[in-house]
């Protein structure tokens, strides 16, 4: 599909209600140091310094449906503990309906602990998870009442989630209900599987989303390449009865098998940080794309550019609209996706200090790229998460450099500074210093080079009046635009002197 339907049909995805039913489980992740080792064993000591609580399984697709625009309404169980009033209101807060989440007497709320370490407060590397969990079945007027809320809901539900982990909740008779129930309200039904060689309780859904090994397990073979992802989608359609299957194969991207529809879509390869709630964004993905009037292809595109994005992060963690939208942008214009205008620039920061990430700023000609704006750049990204490069226009250049510069326009400038891994972002300023822009981007860090230290470092009052920082990079000595022109200059009038002389 072209870049631009997906941008147009991300956009346009509306607020579409989604009955999510599943496994809800709360995530808590300890954050510490672990510089030692205990006398006591041979295992690291873990100094804690921050715990965080996110919303897992069920809970992990509500809340990415709900940042991709649509009203989810969840049906599971939790405990009487604080661990279920900590999940609660961590969905509500994300603006999921959690009226059908029923309370059940001596079943805990699914926890699932994750111990973090840190190397030098970064590099978080999980250490341990301890789960908590009962996986027996509710009893029979569980499940009646669940039922009854759930035929309730569905009426105004423009599309429904199965999310199981096989954690004992969606057993065979629930989930051929609920679907029987979703498909006589014309309504349709996703399933992400757990681990299973048996999908016979999801017979009839409209589409099921497995992972590579978890539908290699179900056919009884091993999927590695398009041929038999094809045989395994068509073995899964017709044992159980199902419209579509969408087989996610990692970096390859996902096999989609819909109708008339027999298609490997790739996606964009990426490092992979963490696949933790992988699924679960794809599945949000999916309904909320079906239920905004996609059709299967371009839910699958979405949802592989959504899934790309989320392995990206640690941890389960939510996928935005605007993530998608510009990583959707980012491949359509390359590395001219970094290039933005300031009121762009301003909305792109905004969602990086929401995830609490640090914005790096610094500025400069860089008229012609040398090893030295090349370790100073380094420097830059290294003070922080995002760094963003404001680039002199070329009126800028001439104000202060004179009318023979810029050598290179700032268009030119704008996409080689684009081509660096360390920058995330360019944007221009045409003034001869760069203190208006300095106020529009607020940075976390801003970096000048050493010889500013005599000069004044335009911006820092700013900066530190904000709770900012300002850093000197050291210099590259004997690198610099002017001496790399003048060398030009030199090399070319020898040149002439020489052509002269024969």
């Amino acid at each position: 599909m072209m870049y631009d339907e997906l941008i147009k049909a991300i956009t346009t995805l509306g607020s579409p209600k989604v009955l999510v039913v599943g496994d809800f489980m709360l995530d808590v992740y300890i954050y510490g140091d672990a510089l030692r080792i205990s006398p006591e064993a041979p295992v690291p000591v873990l100094k804690i310094k921050r715990t965080e609580y996110n919303s897992g399984g069920a809970g992990s697709v509500a809340v990415n449906l709900s940042d991709l625009g649509a009203v989810p309404y969840c049906i599971g169980v939790i405990g009487d503990d604080e661990n279920g009033i900590i999940l609660k209101e961590a969905l509500v807060k994300a603006g999921a309906d959690v009226s059908g989440l029923f309370v059940v007497m001596g079943r805990p709320t699914i926890t699932k602990q994750r111990l973090i370490g840190l190397a030098q407060h970064r590099h978080q590397q999980q250490l341990f998870r301890m789960d908590r969990e009962v996986t027996e079945p509710l009893n029979a007027q569980q499940y009646q009442d669940i039922l009854s809320t759930y035929k309730t809901k569905l009426t105004d539900a423009d599309i429904v989630c199965l999310e199981d982990y096989n954690k004992g909740f969606l057993n065979d008779f629930l989930s051929q209900e609920m679907i029987r129930l979703a498909k006589k309200a014309g309504k349709k039904i996703l399933v992400d599987p757990p681990f299973t060689n048996d999908y016979s309780k999801y017979t009839g859904a409209t589409l099921i989303t497995p992972n590579r090994q978890e539908a290699s397990t179900v056919v009884g073979f091993d999927i590695d390449d398009a041929v038999s992802a094809a045989r395994a989608a068509e073995e899964l359609v017709s044992k159980f009865k199902l419209e579509a299957v969408v087989i996610t194969l990692d970096k390859e991207g996902a096999y989609l098998r819909a109708g008339q529809i027999r298609q490997m879509i790739p996606t964009r390869v990426r490092s992979v940080y963490d696949v933790t709630g992988a699924g679960d964004v794809v599945l949000a993905t999916l309904a909320a794309s079906l239920a905004g009037g996609c059709d299967y292809r371009t839910a699958v595109q979405l949802s592989n550019i959504a899934g790309g994005i989320e392995v990206g992060k640690f941890g389960a963690v939510s996928v935005t609209v605007e993530e998608i939208l510009n990583e959707t942008i980012s491949q359509k214009h390359g590395k001219d996706g970094k290039v933005h205008m300031v009121n762009s620039l301003k909305n792109k920061l905004g969602w990086h200090r929401r995830q609490k990430q640090v914005i790096v700023f610094t500025n400069g000609c860089f008229d012609i790229i040398h090893t030295g704006h090349i370790e100073f750049l380094k420097f830059c990204k290294s003070q922080g998460d995002v760094l963003v490069v404001g680039l002199n226009s070329d009126s800028s250049v001439r104000q202060i450099k004179g009318s023979e510069r810029p050598i290179n326009n700032q268009y030119d400038r704008a996409a080689v500074l684009a081509a660096f891994e360390t920058v995330d972002y360019v944007t221009f300023f045409d003034e001869p210093d760069p203190l208006r822009l300095i106020k529009e981007v607020e940075p976390d860090v801003l970096v000048k080079g050493q010889d500013w230290a005599q000069k004044g470092v335009v911006g820092r009052e700013f900066v530190e009046s904000n709770g900012g920082k300002v850093v000197l990079a050291p210099i590259v000595e004997g690198k610099s635009t002017t001496a790399t022109i003048e060398k030009m200059k030199s090399v070319g009038n020898s040149e002439l002197e020489y052509e002269g002389s024969r």
